[in-house]
């Protein structure tokens, strides 16, 4: 239950517009709601600011199903992880408002308006094009959460004039997200060249010595540049959540 819903009913309850007995009914489901194969925290976003995320992966489709519509009933915004294409069309066909990115393999499904809360703009860049599962990842998180989200893609060290002729939108960006697979020399590039927090999001993409994103990881957090943080292999998801919590600072 978010923050804003809270207030509301505690507002009816002291203008007698509702009684106590009703608003304990509202909350009872706090802190979560037990499904027995899953307990769904509604007290995430009252607690953090940030709600919930369903990752898909190792769920049936009668699982998901089940909690998107508890999900629904509460009128609470839905965002779910690693959802192949297969899974994501068939999600849509049974929830008509869903919406599906096949390249991110992220479905939403969107009850109330999205409130712009960050205090600037995130930028996900990618070294390349073989990057975008994850950088799109990153940024349907970052929408999701309340962010106003720039892409730059296809801008690796392979040729830095590529990415050097987008001076003024690394300066504009508060926080970047750099997403790299290969070596991940890219989140070092950024950050030498930015006075923001970067977040460097190593990739499983590169041939057999990457070691399936080891050696972009590794990488990352041997940097000599200042201000990088790095999150896991492909963690897309991860990385939108840390640049949605400094963006509202």
């Amino acid at each position: 239950m978010e923050r804003e819903k809270i207030l509301a009913l505690l507002k009816k309850v002291k203008a007698g517009k509702i009684s106590p007995q009703q608003a304990l009914k509202e909350l009872e489901a706090l802190p979560y709601l037990d499904l027995e194969f899953a307990r769904l925290d509604l007290h995430r976003n009252l607690r953090q600011g940030i709600s919930e995320v369903i990752f898909g992966e190792g769920k049936t489709d009668q699982e998901l199903f089940q909690i998107i519509s508890e999900l629904a009933k509460r009128k609470v915004n839905v965002l779910i992880t690693r959802l192949s294409k297969e899974r994501g069309e068939k999600l849509k066909k049974r929830f008509k408002k869903a919406s599906y990115n096949p390249r991110a393999e992220v479905l939403k499904l969107i009850h109330q308006p999205i409130k712009i809360q960050g205090r600037g703009t995130i930028l996900v860049i990618s070294a390349g094009t073989g990057d975008l599962k994850v950088a799109e990842e990153a940024k349907e998180t970052a929408e999701f959460f309340g962010n106003q989200v720039e892409c730059l893609y296809d801008v690796g060290v392979a040729g830095l004039h590529r990415l050097l002729a987008h001076w003024e939108k690394l300066k504009g960006a508060r926080v970047l997200i750099v997403v790299a697979g290969m070596e991940g020399a890219l989140p070092s590039v950024v950050s030498g060249l930015v006075d923001k927090p970067v977040i460097a999001v190593p990739t499983s993409v590169g041939y057999g010595a990457s070691f399936g994103g080891l050696s972009a990881l590794l990488g990352m957090l041997n940097t000599c540049a200042g201000g990088v943080a790095v999150v896991n292999i492909d963690n897309g998801y991860g990385a939108g959540v840390v640049a949605t919590l400094i963006n509202r600072l």
